[in-house]
């Protein structure tokens, strides 16, 4: 049965709400985690004891999700399909003594979160969001979406040589927002947080804050063949993964009788994962990133609920698959010298094929085939990504997954201009060619 109508523009009108929902990466992980509760999932504490009984369950840890769905008839070394993604974006980060300001300006002390493209986070309407941590240990989201905060550029009367020289911009000194005026008063932020979270100031012990442009994501272009908006680095491979999680599980357990299945009637060969990561933007180092045990330990424990033994895990993650998919770059019409001269991912072309010899992606030829296969099977274009062999290429959270847990990877995602830009910008059906190529591969 081919995938392609699952999903189509529609996916990227909710692909839009689902960006302007979630500033943080607690929103992103809430509004994900209420997608699978409304497709049948539930969660479960990884401090609690797990059983082996079929369906879809998700685990929440700070900023990350991991959720699965098993099966009927699923076998302790049943393989699993995994799609991993991240739930972070470079941005701006309040620190932990945050009130400041000088010449009578109040401000709000932040450091540089990941590689963010400094330049656009200036003389934008920003608001605030995160969570804060209460003394009894419990957490809130919180979210000031309205015009709070805003980093002023300095005018070119004062500086002469912006247009000729270029912007330089200093980390600590240019980049502090602005958000009122008056004397610096201690405890001044977390006060006004507390007010609007409707808790007392003192029982706030701990914050996980961030400002975000408050500009909605919109269509663009003549046609409106194109979407800009926040964060699409990576939330847009975190919803596809969502959807398409949600849709195979829907479709497998629609039908009734011993063994359900797809839809087109065949039980499922394996369990399919979703795991958005947290962290990814400064290296995947945490307990909620890549690099840490959180996904192992849930396929593992999945298994041994299963009544699995280690040979049934070695035998499961042998056969596991995983399509590590974030944003890529299309060709920039302005910049075609950076880019390599055969590839050049466009809008609209559909996912990208993300390739590094020396692994900084974990594509192989192996992985390629996994891929092309869903993407015929899902009826959707796909296109091959590499970088110019005289630009350093980034990595993913792709080789990290792979070399941690030993198994095979493939680097894909979706081809953006302004990757790390306060706003980026894609093609319109992509994000819908990509969640049904997800869905593909998830079936199997």
């Amino acid at each position: 049965m081919s995938t392609s109508s699952r999903f189509d523009r529609g996916h990227t009108d909710d692909l839009m709400s689902y960006l302007a929902a979630s500033p943080s990466p607690y929103h992103a992980v809430a509004n994900a985690a209420a997608r699978l509760e409304k497709a049948g999932f539930r969660q479960v504490r990884e401090t609690d004891a797990w059983d082996g009984a079929k369906g879809g369950r998700f685990v929440v840890r700070g900023g990350a999700l991991i959720a699965w769905f098993v099966p009927e008839g699923a076998k302790p070394h049943t393989p699993f399909r995994i799609v991993g993604a991240h739930t972070d974006s470079p941005n701006l980060r309040v620190k932990p003594l945050p009130d400041t300001g000088s010449y009578g300006w109040r401000q709000i002390a932040v450091e540089v979160y990941g590689g963010t493209l400094l330049n656009t986070w200036l003389d934008r309407d920003l608001g605030l969001a995160g969570r804060v941590s209460l003394r009894d240990g419990s957490h809130r989201l919180v979210n000031v979406d309205r015009a709070l905060l805003r980093v002023p550029q300095l005018a070119v009367h004062l500086d002469r040589s912006v247009n000729t020289d270029g912007l330089k911009l200093d980390r600590q000194r240019h980049m502090q927002p602005i958000w009122g005026l008056g004397e610096t008063e201690e405890g001044d932020l977390i006060r006004f947080v507390a007010r609007e979270v409707g808790v007392a100031a003192e029982e706030i012990t701990g914050w996980d804050l961030m400002p975000h442009a408050i500009e909605a994501p919109s269509y663009l272009g003549r046609d409106r063949e194109l979407v800009a908006g926040p964060r699409m680095d990576n939330l847009l491979s975190v919803h596809a993964g969502t959807a398409a999680l949600a849709a195979v599980s829907a479709e497998a357990g629609a039908n009734s009788g011993a063994n359900s299945g797809s839809g087109s009637g065949k039980p499922l060969p394996y369990i399919p994962v979703l795991a958005a990561f947290d962290h990814e933007e400064n290296g995947s180092q945490s307990d909620t990133g890549a690099e840490g045990p959180l996904l192992g330990t849930v396929m593992e424990r999945s298994v041994l609920a299963r009544g699995g033994t280690y040979e049934d895990r070695a035998r499961a993650f042998a056969g596991t698959v995983c399509l590590s998919s974030d944003t890529g770059h299309a060709v920039h019409p302005n910049y075609g010298e950076r880019h390599d001269p055969t590839h050049h991912p466009r809008a609209n072309g559909g996912p990208i094929l993300k390739v590094n010899v020396n692994m900084r992606y974990a594509t192989d030829g192996s992985g390629r085939a996994v891929f092309a296969a869903a993407c015929e099977k899902a009826g959707v274009p796909w296109q091959s990504f590499v970088s110019n062999n005289a630009m350093p290429c980034g990595t993913t959270i792709g080789p990290i997954t792979a070399a941690r847990h030993g198994i095979q990877t493939v680097d894909i995602g979706v081809a953006i201009l302004s990757m790390h830009s306060a706003r980026e910008l894609c093609g319109a059906d992509d994000p819908y060619h990509l969640a049904n190529a997800l869905a593909a591969f998830l079936e199997g």
